[in-house]
């Protein structure tokens, strides 16, 4: 377990100072920093599945709130889960098995990205991993047993409920192992449990929906991008792991009452993923980081495999010339794993490198907020559309210190809202009456008409700067753009004459 973990824990901090947040990562940092009502009356409006991980991460970042502080949890838990991979490896199949498991999980270039993230998927992926472990054990011992299992999965739900779809991988589990009636029994005890409690979790975030609306429903293409990243981004390291975990499926059903390797691991690996590209084609839930718990069967799954193949050549070795036993021998082969370990690493190297890039992140908020501290002077008018892009004066301040928000009407902390609350498009209306010039940071498909925002106050500011303002200068970083618009007073209409795009 050791080993997995400590080289998991290296490739966590390799990189781990990017130089700034993406969205997602800046909501935890900026509602992290809120008191503890603060983000208590939050929870009641929006991010009620996130509701015990911002109260962690308060704990951790008033130690210290930079982002370097705000990646660490996650950093520990992907190494945690290492171990507990390499600890379940070792349970169904040898220690050597569970040491080759452990390192892939650890090398997977999908464990390094969500290890670097500061947001729950990480710790969600170590609650889940931890909850097999004691699944298999439950299985064997029941009793106590049962409820430790029921504890901890009830605990990971509440880091994300979508968690939850590991009762149904362990539901198939105890179906394809020909479970008895003790343990069906006690592990419905410890499924009710884990129930309970997580309902009154599932009642408020189903009402704040809304939050997901931006998803569509899975393709094929989705599903085959998933096993790409469970088994191996680049060519090489997939097909070579496709094929062996092909062989640890042989033997998905053992003995009657005994859980095996492959029924354990193909439901962990499929059965969450599966459920939730199913669910999402009637109601849109899937994104790939709410099933990254699922990716801790993969490297078990192709352990087993490898075990196969060094137990078809163990057999082999009585008959074997003398130099050829040494070959096949035990010790040869659990280093001769490890080396093929340490070759697709470095065969995936260059996307793990890449990865440490913040333009691989959907958007870099540092360098906005450098955009706009460039452009932007104290007094300066400035209008975020739609409001999530407020985030960036939220999570970097400096930036837009002295300026004035003129759509806001209560800030983010005190209104209980991710962004603050903003004016109705009538007082916003009269704001921008008094204006000859006003800064807009907006996202870019709003700006082009590709995407039409439901906000009636993002609408009349569209329509407004439209109609009586034209835009004459710009500045882009990925897909937010800080313009100036002034009057039509005085200004020919034609090209934007500043930068675009332009990276700062």
């Amino acid at each position: 377990m050791g080993v997995p973990a400590l080289v998991m824990l290296a490739l966590g901090l390799w990189g781990l100072d990017r130089g700034g947040m993406w969205r997602d990562e800046a909501v935890t940092f900026q509602v992290a920093g809120r008191t503890v009502p603060q983000i208590w009356r939050l929870l009641h409006s929006v991010d009620a599945v996130h509701g015990l991980y911002y109260l962690l991460m308060y704990a951790v970042l008033a130690v210290h709130p930079d982002e370097v502080v705000l990646r660490l949890p996650s950093v520990c838990a992907a190494a945690v889960t290492a171990g507990l991979v390499a600890a379940l490896g070792a349970r169904l199949l040898r220690p050597r098995a569970g040491l080759w498991a452990g390192l892939l999980y650890a090398g997977s270039p999908m464990a390094g990205h969500y290890a670097q993230e500061g947001r729950s998927y990480a710790l969600v992926a170590a609650g889940a991993t931890g909850a097999t472990l004691l699944f298999v054990r439950a299985v064997g011992r029941g009793g106590r047993a049962w409820w430790a299992y029921g504890a901890l999965l009830g605990l990971t739900c509440w880091l994300h409920e979508f968690a939850v779809l590991l009762l149904l991988a362990h539901a198939v589990s105890l179906a394809l192992g020909r479970a008895g009636a003790r343990v069906w029994r006690g592990w419905g005890c410890a499924a009710a449990a884990v129930g309970v409690s997580l309902a009154p979790l599932a009642l408020v975030s189903r009402s704040q929906s809304a939050q997901v609306a931006w998803l569509r429903p899975p393709t094929v293409e989705t599903a085959q991008g998933l096993l790409r990243m469970f088994l191996g981004p680049t060519d090489g390291v997939y097909w070579a792991c496709l094929g062996l975990a092909a062989v640890g499926l042989l033997g998905v059903v053992g003995r009657r009452g005994e859980v095996t390797c492959a029924g354990v691991c193909l439901p962990l690996a499929v059965v969450p993923p599966v459920a939730l590209m199913l669910v999402s084609q009637f109601s849109p839930l899937y994104v790939d980081r709410y099933v990254l718990y699922a990716l801790s069967g993969a490297p078990v799954l192709v352990a087993a495999g490898a075990e196969k193949v060094a137990g078809l050549l163990g057999r082999l070795r009585p008959a074997a010339p003398a130099g050829v036993r040494f070959l096949v021998g035990s010790p040869f082969l659990a280093l001769a794993g490890v080396f093929a370990l340490v070759l697709s690493f470095f065969h995936q190297l260059p996307l793990m490198d890449t990865d440490r890039d913040p333009a691989r992140r959907p958007d870099d908020l540092a360098a906005v907020s450098r955009v706009a501290a460039r452009e932007l002077r104290p007094g300066d008018p400035v209008l975020f559309l739609p409001a999530y892009t407020r985030n960036v004066a939220l999570t970097y301040p400096g930036a837009f210190r002295g300026v004035r928000d003129i759509g806001l009407a209560e800030g983010a902390a005190g209104s209980g809202t991710l962004y603050g609350r903003e004016v109705d498009a009538s007082v916003l209306g009269r704001r921008l009456a008094g204006l000859d010039r006003v800064w807009v940071v907006a996202d870019r498909d709003v700006l082009a008409g590709r995407w039409v925002v439901q906000s009636p106050v993002t609408r009349a500011a569209l329509a407004l700067l439209d109609t009586e303002f034209a835009p004459v200068r710009e500045s882009v970083q990925d897909e937010v753009a800080v313009r100036l618009y002034v009057r039509w007073s005085g200004v020919s209409p034609g090209p934007l004459p500043g930068p675009s795009p332009a990276r700062w």
